[in-house]
C-alpha cells in the first residue's frame, strides 16, 4: 500500500494516518476505500486507462455535469482537488487517480429480493435523469465512443470469433448460437428517433448509493457518463434488480425475472415527475432483454480474446459471465408481454 499512500499526499486533505482497504465490486477501476480512526472518509480510484484512454475528457464531462447533480432528492458527490488544483492525479508511470468524498452510512446491493429498494433505485434515476433533462448534450465528449453501439459490438464479435482458437470456439458454442439467433431483434430496434440525453450508461444495481433505512442516494462511477438512450440506463437497471442471481452465476437455473420487483423498479419511475416520450415507453420491454445481451455479447468477446477488458479470477469467467446475461436476456424476452402491460398501467 505504499504507492497508495503515496497518491493520497497528492490531495488537498488533511494529513492524517490514514487505512486502505481494497473494494472488489468494480471490474475496470482499482478502488479504495480510506479511512482515519476507522472512519469512512473517501473513495480513492485509479482508473483503468487502457480502457478509459481520454482521460482528460473523462474528467471535463465529470466537471460539467457534477454540479447539476445536487438537490434535496439527489445526494451530492465530490471530486477533491489535488495540490495543483486538478480533480485527479497522474504519476509520472501515467497513472491516473482521483479521491471522492465518501457518503456516510452508505451501502450498495449487489443484487435485491426487497421490493423497496427496487422502487429507490427507480426513482433515483429518474431524478438523476429529471435534474439533467435540459442540460446541452453537445457539451459532453464521448469518451468511450460506441459504447452501447450494439452493431459496432457485434462486429467486434465477429472479429473475435474469426481469430478465435478452435478450442476457445467449442467452449462456447451455445453462446455463440443464442447470439446469431437473436443478433437481429436486437438490430432492428427503432432507436434513431429516440431523445439523445445525459446518461450514467452503467446503472447496474451496485452503481446505487443507499442509505443504511436503504433510500436511494444518487449514482456512482460516473466513467461512463457521456451522451446516449434512456433505453440504456434502464435495461442495466432492471438486469441486476429483476434477476436476484449474480452476474457470475454459473448455476443457469438460478437466473429469474421476477415479476413484482419489476413493477417496483417501474413504480419508482413513475414516482417523479415524467420526461419520457411515447416511444421511449414502448421500447423498455426490450430494453430489459437488450442491456444483458449487449453485456453478454461483450464479455464473450472478451473470453474469445483471452481477457483483455473485464478482470477475471479464472480464465472462463467470462464466459459464464455470457452464459449468464444470455440466460436473463432470453428470460426478459419471454416477459415482454407483462412488462408492456404493466408499462401500459404504470407509465401510461
Amino acid at each position: 500500500m505504499e504507492h497508495v499512500k503515496d497518491i493520497i499526499n497528492k490531495f488537498q486533505i488533511p494529513i492524517k494516518k490514514y487505512s486502505y482497504e481494497p473494494i472488489s465490486n468494480g471490474l475496470i477501476n482499482d478502488t479504495y476505500l480510506v479511512s482515519s480512526d476507522r472512519n469512512p472518509l473517501y473513495i480513492l480510484q485509479k482508473i483503468n486507462t487502457e480502457v478509459f484512454q481520454n482521460t482528460e475528457a473523462l474528467f471535463q464531462n465529470l466537471d460539467l455535469v457534477l454540479p447539476s447533480l445536487d438537490a434535496s432528492n439527489y445526494q451530492k458527490v465530490e471530486l477533491l482537488a489535488t495540490n495543483t488544483g486538478k480533480n485527479y492525479y497522474k504519476t509520472a508511470s501515467k497513472e491516473v487517480w482521483r479521491l471522492m468524498t465518501y457518503i456516510k452510512d452508505s451501502q450498495v446491493f449487489n443484487t435485491t429480493e426487497n421490493v423497496n429498494i427496487a422502487f429507490e433505485a427507480g426513482k433515483i434515476i429518474t431524478n438523476f435523469h429529471s435534474l439533467l433533462v435540459d442540460f446541452d448534450i453537445h457539451l459532453l465528449a464521448d469518451t468511450l465512443p460506441n459504447f452501447h453501439n450494439l452493431q459496432f459490438r457485434h462486429e467486434q464479435f465477429l472479429t473475435a470469433l474469426k481469430n478465435a482458437k478452435t478450442e476457445k470456439i467449442k467452449e462456447a458454442k451455445k453462446a455463440i448460437r443464442f447470439v446469431e439467433e437473436n443478433i437481429t431483434v436486437f438490430l432492428e430496434m427503432p432507436m434513431d428517433n429516440l431523445p439523445v440525453r445525459v446518461c450514467h450508461n452503467d446503472t447496474k444495481l451496485n452503481n446505487i448509493l443507499f442509505s443504511k433505512h436503504n433510500k436511494a442516494l444518487c449514482l456512482i462511477d460516473l466513467d461512463t457518463l457521456m451522451r446516449g438512450s434512456f433505453l440504456y440506463d434502464f435495461g442495466d437497471a432492471a438486469r441486476t434488480i429483476v434477476n436476484t442471481a449474480s452476474e457470475d452465476e454459473i448455476n443457469l437455473g438460478k437466473i429469474n425475472f421476477k415479476p413484482e420487483l419489476f413493477e417496483a423498479l417501474l413504480s419508482g419511475l413513475a414516482s417523479q415527475e415524467q420526461f419520457l416520450t411515447m416511444q421511449e415507453k414502448k421500447l423498455l420491454p426490450l430494453s430489459v432483454a437488450l442491456m444483458p445481451f449487449l453485456h453478454g455479447i461483450r464479455a464473450l468477446t472478451d473470453f474469445l480474446e483471452n481477457n483483455k477488458y473485464y478482470k477475471v479470477k479464472y480464465v472462463n469467467q467470462n464466459l459464464d459471465r455470457c452464459k449468464s446475461l444470455f440466460a436473463f436476456s432470453k428470460k426478459a424476452l419471454e416477459n415482454r408481454t407483462f412488462m408492456q402491460n404493466c408499462i401500459r398501467q404504470i407509465l401510461g
